[in-house]
């Protein structure tokens, strides 16, 4: 982000003894002109001016000559990196004779005379000596008011990246205004509408200058293009669509997949739309035709991403390195024989053939060279969990731990009802009261209590993947090498202030052809039991992964915020001030969700090789999106109250059900952070609440969003309703918390938690030994249970692949932009809002004060202890790579 020394609009003052004679456009310019605004408003003609009279032909001076002013423009600009194309010479010919870019000045001002927008001033552009700079004079009537936008042609053959246009009047650097674009600007000959920016200064619709409110509607409208045809590379079209785009079924009839979205069997956001043509096998699948998705042009990564991290790094270093590694690996089942060979991953790693540097160029904290060789390894960073204690991940603490500040803090729940039961048909899954009794449990806490006690007491707590699972469970067993069960677990809370798990129920729904089975499992006294209670911890350890990756993280982020970057594009005016508030946290997003439409999710992607729902993944999150998801909770004040792990006090203040919730606790003060700096910012061009309620892109925006974003939810009750200023506040918090503070706690710390594969298996393999009963496999668990263990796990190849794709997803790209780090360029051109944000910035410094505080404080235990890795994955700043903190402003991986 630019810092900028930002001032008002250029107003141009009739003091100047520059006179000169404006000339009249051509006639066919002027009509052009007219044209731009629609027929519901007629323009001026055209005034040329400098190098503008070769664009807009001869012309004949018809105006009384009048005082004018010289304004210079400065355009900061860069071509697209690497790019070689045929028209390049053409366009190197146009640059040397200063016809590059074409501007044009629009005033903020009407004609008071006739009420009809005033005449824009053009001129060329010509490149100067400085690389990337392009310079154009204009000779303005000192009478044309305030410059409101610029439009731009790009007289090139490709596309150009603008970063800025600066006007300065008569010389006098004092009067510089900058006009900030960050955005690319395509060819005339792909697209002969001039590209719009808008000054600094925002402005509601009630109070859009009159000379921009045409322009102002037509940004609009051409952003939301007509719902038709295929999108091109170049453009800026924001549409929905369902997401039938995850299969591939011409090129394997394997590869069907549901279409998620428009149905109440599988409910869905909606992705932006491509328009590609259907697939032959399957009319209401899209195309899968090898090509990058496509994105709206200005949502795709910087260069800076692409040349540092890599657009394309997952989809290459999985493409390139793993199919190097089969040969090496013998064959695709292979698992690991004993945990020193999961340890060699990090200490001796796995050599790759000659391969020369363009492993380690890929994913280089990954492919090492050998010392004193030319040869590469495949050898990984130690996550700093093992780094600190290596068998950290086979305690119960550290299992119970993780539940509140680990990699998914956002699915324990408070015990309110005892005994458990399902809520799912018993006539399909038989009897739904659960294993774990209330004799077991108190055997467990010792007699400390009762059941009743304890749940009175609010000292017991779920993790709850039974009725969510039990449906897929015999459908997962048809996978090859796959199973599953319904899962529960519940933990006691200590006096120590840190949780205890008691008993894991698994559970297996009746068939035509079996019985139900379920069974509670405890760590006994015994070593069988002991190791029983390891595997199933083990099952719900890859239960918990699954939730997590599916839902938790992709669903609730990446999928659920799509829909508002659509909808703020296609609703909300670049000048509108919820616009600017909202865009740097939808930076990527679009992207990254394409990349993970083309490699994670999609059929025999990632997700589904490697993680245990397989082809039933992503369907699986729908099943979540219909049963789970709303807007309302997604708040994490409203989230942490509906699962019990927060009560609200008479006073409006949050009371935490564990006082030591690391992750409630440090997200709690991001969230109020965050939600006095949209407070500020809102009451500066709101006075009232009848300002929000009758704003009518904000309506449009709002609108959209339930009724087209997430159009299979639009009826129901829990939507806000935008009619004052707090519920514009608490929605745009909403929004601001789940592109932050949400997707960091559960993104960044992948590697470090999961990079460690035992720690959080993406997938079990076999079933328990009692399921079935069955003397072979009980005498192998009797004798080796170690070796039990280690078939349940995921094999090498599924292994390395998990963990080269989360060293990727938790790495921060240099360019990254973190919460209260950057202003943008219109919040600093208005001074409350520059106070307010200055305010913001100074409470995240304070916040990572806090974290550092709290990761140190020994009373403290569940983030500081002996081999506890400290939490800070709410920690607001990071350096770039693999980190395990840091929140950016947007899910930008």
């Amino acid at each position: 982000m630019i810092h900028l020394n930002l001032k008002q609009p250029l107003v141009l003052s009739a003091q100047s003894n520059v006179v000169v004679g404006s000339r009249l456009a051509s006639s066919s310019t002027a009509a052009a002109a007219a044209r731009r605004g629609g027929g519901a408003r007629r323009h001026m003609p055209r005034i040329s001016c400098s190098a503008a009279e070769e664009a807009g032909g001869a012309a004949v001076s018809t105006i009384a000559a009048e005082k004018a002013l010289t304004v210079t423009a400065t355009v900061v600009a860069q071509p697209a990196i690497g790019v070689m194309y045929a028209a390049r010479g053409l366009d190197d010919i146009g640059d040397l004779l200063g016809k590059t870019l074409l501007l044009e000045l629009v005033s903020s001002e009407v004609d008071p005379k006739t009420g009809l927008e005033k005449p824009p001033v053009t001129g060329f552009a010509h490149k100067t000596l400085i690389e990337g700079r392009y310079e154009a004079t204009f000779q303005v009537p000192a009478s044309f008011g305030p410059v409101g936008a610029v439009l731009v042609e790009n007289e090139h053959h490709k596309e150009m990246f603008i970063k800025e246009i600066k006007l300065i009047t008569g010389g006098d650097e004092s009067t510089a205004v900058t006009f900030d674009c960050n955005s690319w600007v395509h060819s005339k000959f792909d697209n002969p509408e001039k590209r719009i920016f808008f000054t600094v200064k925002s402005f509601l619709p009630s109070q859009t200058p009159r000379g921009l409110e045409g322009l102002r509607k037509k940004d609009l409208a051409a952003l939301r293009g007509d719902g038709h045809g295929e999108r091109k590379a170049f453009e800026r079209v924001y549409d929905y669509d369902v997401y039938n785009d995850l299969g591939d079924p011409d090129k394997n009839p394997a590869h069907r997949r549901p279409v998620l979205g428009g149905s109440a069997t599988y409910p869905y956001p909606r992705r932006c739309r491509t328009g590609r043509p259907r697939t032959k096998a399957d009319p209401e699948t899209e195309r899968r035709d090898g090509r990058h998705y496509y994105v709206p042009r200005d949502e795709q990564f910087s260069e800076v991403k692409q040349l540092t991290f890599g657009a394309t790094t997952l989809r290459s270093g999985l493409h390139m390195v793993l199919p190097a590694l089969r040969p090496l690996l013998m064959e695709k089942e292979l698992c690991f024989p004993h945990f020193p060979a999961i340890d060699c991953l990090y200490s001796d790693g796995i050599p790759l053939p000659p391969g020369g540097d363009s492993y380690r160029a890929i994913i280089p904290r990954v492919v090492k060279l050998v010392e004193d060789t030319t040869e590469n390894v495949l050898r990984f960073e130690t996550p700093a969990m093992i780094e600190r204690d290596r068998f950290s991940w086979f305690k119960d603490e550290e299992f119970a731990r993780q539940t509140i500040a680990g990699l998914n803090p956002l699915c324990i729940q408070l015990l309110t009802e005892f005994p458990i039961k399902s809520k799912l048909d018993p006539a399909v899954y038989g009897p739904p009261e659960s294993a774990i009794t209330k004799e077991l449990l108190e055997k467990q806490i010792k007699g400390t209590m009762t059941v009743e006690q304890a749940v009175a007491a609010k000292r017991l707590f779920l993790l709850d993947y039974h009725d969510v699972f039990l449906p897929y469970v015999h459908r997962v067993r048809e996978l090859p090498n796959a199973t599953l069960y319904g899962s529960r677990t519940v933990f006691f809370l200590t006096d120590a202030g840190t949780l205890m798990p008691l008993a894991i129920e698994l559970a297996r729904p009746k068939s035509p052809t079996q019985p139900q089975w379920r069974r509670a499992f405890t760590h006994g006294p015994d070593a069988t039991d002991a190791w029983l209670w390891k595997l199933a911890k083990a099952h719900v350890l890859t239960h918990d992964t699954g939730y997590h990756q599916l839902v938790s993280h992709w669903l609730r982020t990446h999928a659920c915020v799509e829909p508002y970057i659509i909808a703020a594009n296609r609703r909300l005016s670049r000048m509108h001030p919820v616009y600017r508030l909202l865009h740097p946290h939808f930076r990527y997003t679009m992207e990254i969700n394409a990349l993970a439409r083309e490699s994670l999710i999609n059929a025999d992607g990632i997700i589904e090789e490697s993680f245990w729902p397989g082809r039933y993944a992503i369907e699986l999150s729908a099943v979540a999106y219909g049963a789970a998801w709303q807007f309302d909770t997604e708040a994490l004040p409203n989230d942490l109250v509906k699962r019990g792990l927060a009560v609200r006090r008479d006073d409006g203040e949050l009371e935490l059900t564990i006082k030591d919730y690391p992750y409630a606790n440090d997200g709690l003060r991001v969230w109020d952070a965050v939600k006095q700096w949209a407070a500020d910012y809102v009451k500066v061009y709101y006075k009232s609440d009848a300002d929000v309620a009758g704003d009518e892109e904000l309506q449009a925006f709002w609108e959209e969003v339930r009724t087209k974003g997430h159009a299979d939810k639009k009826d129901e009750p829990w939507w806000p309703v935008l009619d004052g200023r707090d519920s514009l506040v608490e929605t745009l918090t909403t929004i601001m918390w789940v592109t932050s503070g949400h997707h960091a706690a559960v993104n960044f710390g992948q590697y470090h938690f999961g990079g460690y594969f035992p720690n959080r298996p993406t997938t079990i393999r076999k079933k328990m030994p009692v399921e079935e009963g069955r003397d072979d496999e009980m005498q192998r668990f009797m004798e080796h249970p170690e070796t039990t263990l280690l078939d349940m796990l995921p094999t090498q190849m599924q292994a390395i692949k998990v963990m080269t794709t989360l060293d990727i997803l938790s790495s921060h790209s240099p360019d990254e932009e973190y919460m209260g780090e950057h202003a943008e360029p219109a919040w600093l051109a208005e001074p409350k809002v520059k106070a307010a944000f200055e305010k913001f910035s100074g409470r995240m410094k304070e916040i990572e004060g806090f974290v550092d505080e709290c990761n140190n404080n020994p009373e403290l235990k569940n983030r500081c202890g002996a081999g506890i890795v400290p939490y800070e994955l709410l920690k607001p700043f990071s350096k770039p790579g693999v980190t395990g903190r840091g929140i950016p402003n947007s899910i930008s991986i």
